[in-house]
């Protein structure tokens, strides 16, 4: 890969992390920026907000910049995050602004179906193609991963649409018009990813993961998922509008890797993991909560000795402790703050030393769950 000659290593790496095979330490993305002679320097922001969002010709290069000027240690994948790939939105109504993209309110009849599909031919559908195209193209087969298009779920999009408090009442008052309308919705983005990754397959070796914000690869393709709306959701809530979701991009893309926003959100774990399809938790705090480290051990011993993966962005100091308490075959960490290239590659020598004793005593409880996941 252009922007990441070890590579080959890191792949491997990354292919133990699915399997859970034997590691000297846990799979960590180190990326900090460095001062790289070859560096592209980046646009000028342009003056419209959607064209920030939308426009090729400032979203390619700024994602040019960004990947050539950053260094791409340990397992970290060099990628770019096209927020834009929220207009595939099920005929939302896009607000542009400088820091993200809202949607306007809508009205909701629910004596008829529901208006919330996805038109192929909606003129945002078709510039945010053209917008996706262009970054593959730019990508070539293998300089950096563009990954699956950042598409959110039908059930966070219809919170949006119709308006937060309009979405919980509608569970309530019209529950079989909600789950007909969220289980469609997510009929039509797995529909709609398909066509994205058939667009760009050809040219593009990284078409599929989570690009961005939290990038993650596996050795085959799966969806990156959340449900940012479930925390003001009831367990019985969460199975009948949320897990049907989950399920259909499961039986049409396959695993899992899953946002879980917080300590609201903590109610569904149990559900989360009696799901196979679920392979990766990655949970973010609340900003009244710890950050990720120590005070989470229990959630992440929770989550990997169910067999899965635990996926987080942690701070520098606290990798220490995870590598001593967890068990690495198990665990992905995301570090964005080391001060340069030179503390990353210290930070990745550390990690073995400070996995050694965790190697031996790892839980052989693990291996039930991964024959489990495996023969599923």
């Amino acid at each position: 890969m252009k922007y990441k000659p070890d590579w080959d290593e890191a792949r491997q790496r990354l292919d133990a992390l699915w399997h859970g095979s034997a590691a000297d330490r846990p799979c960590i993305a180190v990326v900090t920026p460095a001062n790289h002679a070859d560096a592209i320097p980046p646009p000028s922001q342009p003056s419209d907000p959607m064209a920030q969002w939308m426009d090729p010709d400032y979203v390619v290069p700024l994602a040019l910049s960004y990947v050539s000027s950053h260094w791409w240690g340990g397992e970290a994948i060099p990628s770019f995050l096209l927020m834009a790939g929220w207009l595939i939105s099920l005929g939302g109504k896009p607000d542009f602004d400088r820091n993200t993209i809202w949607f306007d309110e809508q009205t909701v009849d629910f004596s008829k179906p529901s208006p919330f599909r996805h038109s192929p031919i909606d003129p945002l559908v078709k510039q945010y193609e053209k917008l996706y195209l262009a970054l593959a193209e730019a990508a070539g087969w293998d300089d950096f991963m563009v990954g699956s298009p950042c598409l959110l779920p039908a059930s966070d999009l219809l919170a949006m649409h119709m308006g937060t408090e309009n979405f919980l009442m509608a569970l309530v008052d019209y529950p079989e018009w909600m789950k007909n309308a969220i289980e469609s919705g997510a009929r039509d983005l797995v529909a709609a990813r398909q066509q994205l990754a058939d667009l760009v397959k050809p040219l593009h070796f990284f078409w599929y993961g989570n690009a961005g914000w939290m990038p993650f690869w596996a050795p085959q393709p799966f969806a990156g998922l959340q449900s940012d709306v479930s925390c003001m959701l009831s367990l019985e809530m969460f199975e009948k509008f949320i897990v049907p979701e989950l399920q259909i991009w499961a039986r049409h893309v396959g695993p899992l890797w899953y946002h879980l926003d917080g300590g609201d959100a903590l109610q569904h774990l149990t559900s989360l993991l009696s799901l196979p399809s679920v392979r990766v938790i990655q949970y973010t705090p609340r900003p009244s909560e710890p950050p990720n480290g120590p005070a989470h051990l229990e959630l992440y011993r929770t989550i990997q000795k169910a067999g899965r993966i635990v996926h987080i962005h942690v701070d520098v100091a606290n990798v220490e402790p995870l590598c001593r308490e967890l068990d690495p075959r198990r665990l992905m960490l995301y570090v964005t703050s080391c001060r340069d290239e030179d503390e990353g590659l210290e930070l990745l020598s550390a990690a073995r030393r400070w996995c050694s004793a965790t190697v031996r005593r790892a839980s052989p409880g693990l291996h039930k769950h991964d024959n489990a996941l495996k023969q599923k």
